[in-house]
């Protein structure tokens, strides 16, 4: 789907964060840290995937300079889409990485309950985008790479929203352990 460069994007991402993990001490505070990876990925991930993410996690980091309680963390979420659909020009359902983000969005909506568990709700989270992912193999692409091929030809999930749901995964297997 789209240029076929989905997967390499993302390994290339994953590879620059594990260096980087590895290389120095990471920042202590949130909208640091959300910032500091959004400059690592518009440097090192490349393709419109690195872009996105840029941008999503520099909106994302706004909301978190004054505040990292669970809640602001839903309203990080919030604003890291909101950035991704101003700029990106894509919305739910246009069979892209949003379709993913918005799902586990809705889930993390949760965390603004008073008493709410982080990891339940980020497992709820996780499998709304797994779901959400799954769903864009039967969508017809509205925007992003895919959308300049034939839907006939798009027999597989949008690779951007299965990417989101694996990171989204990979967030919530790193808490728990």
């Amino acid at each position: 789907a789209g240029d076929g460069d989905c997967g390499h994007t993302h390994a290339r991402a994953a590879q620059a964060i594990w260096e980087w993990v590895h290389a120095q001490p990471l920042p202590a505070a949130p909208a640091q840290l959300l910032s500091a990876l959004a400059d690592l990925l518009l440097e090192k991930m490349g393709g419109s995937s690195g872009v996105l993410y840029g941008l999503f996690l520099t909106a994302a980091a706004q909301p978190l300079l004054n505040r990292s309680d669970l809640p602001t963390w839903a309203d990080a979420m919030d604003a890291g889409i909101e950035a991704m659909q101003r700029y990106g020009g894509a919305a739910p359902g246009d069979r892209t990485m949003l379709d993913s983000l918005c799902a586990a969005a809705q889930a993390l909506h949760a965390l603004r309950s008073p008493g709410a568990d982080l990891l339940p709700v980020l497992t709820a989270a996780v499998e709304s985008a797994e779901a959400a992912a799954e769903a864009t193999r039967h969508m017809e692409a509205g925007a992003g790479r895919a959308s300049y091929i034939s839907s006939a030809q798009l027999l597989q999930p949008d690779p951007g929203a299965v990417a989101v749901a694996a990171v989204l995964q990979a967030v919530l297997e790193g808490l728990r352990s």
